[in-house]
């Protein structure tokens, strides 16, 4: 058994619930979850050069996180607002973006991740506002995925779905079984879930839910979700 706690965190470009950008915030959080692996939605700042919300060096200096490294854009942590962090001691075998069919400027990142002695494919995403645009994408996606079917993978991110089952769900779970997390937004008083883990058939999931604490309901407006998978 091995077993790995993976996560996903739409961090609203370090702005909490008081308007504030305050990064050490969102790290504390990160703490409390203290995942493996993790994806984040809105990771960099919207305008001018994108740089990361949270500064390389204060992730260096107060988190046992490093970034995949996208190599996309110099001063940014990762690709349309998706990042993944993991555990400094993990490799990282692969990486790539992807270019999903959009509305408004979406992405998708991946990563082959080694950690624990086992490998594993982690997809980051934040899907569209409009279920159109949320089911070509999650079409893109789910083709990408299949490229690698033989590796442990799990897809995690925004999804911006209301619906309990229908449109990009519904698309999704015909290939993914879905981590019951429960609600994450909105942080101060959770009505919808509208963040998703999902992971495929060569893992097994133990345990799962969103991360409620007295800072998370501060550092963003979404709370954090997280699940434990064994990978046998």
């Amino acid at each position: 058994m091995t077993l790995l706690r993976v996560a996903s965190y739409n961090i609203r470009k370090a702005i909490g619930t008081d308007r504030r950008r305050v990064p050490e915030r969102v790290l504390e959080v990160l703490a409390e979850v203290d995942a493996d692996i993790i994806a984040l939605q809105e990771a960099d700042r919207r305008f001018g050069v994108r740089s990361a919300a949270i500064p390389p060096w204060l992730l260096d200096a107060q988190s046992p996180y490093k970034a995949v490294p996208l190599n996309v854009h110099h001063d940014s942590m990762g690709w349309h607002g998706n990042a993944i962090l993991v555990r400094k001691g993990a490799t990282i075998a692969t990486h790539d973006i992807l270019h999903l069919p959009c509305l408004e400027p979406r992405g998708a990142i991946m990563a082959e991740v080694g950690l624990n002695g086992v490998a594993i494919r982690v997809f980051g995403m934040h899907l569209d506002l409009s279920g159109l645009w949320r089911r070509r994408q999650a079409a893109a996606i789910i083709h990408a995925a299949a490229a690698r079917e033989t590796m442990p993978t799990v897809l995690m991110g925004d999804l911006n779905e209301w619906s309990a089952n229908r449109g990009c769900l519904a698309d999704f779970a015909r290939h993914y079984s879905f981590a019951p997390c429960g609600r994450s937004f909105h942080a101060q008083r959770p009505v919808a879930r509208l963040d998703r883990i999902m992971h495929c058939g060569l893992m097994r999931l133990v345990d799962c839910g969103a991360h409620d604490s007295a800072a998370a309901r501060k550092a963003s407006d979404h709370l954090p979700i997280w699940a434990t998978v064994d990978i046998g």
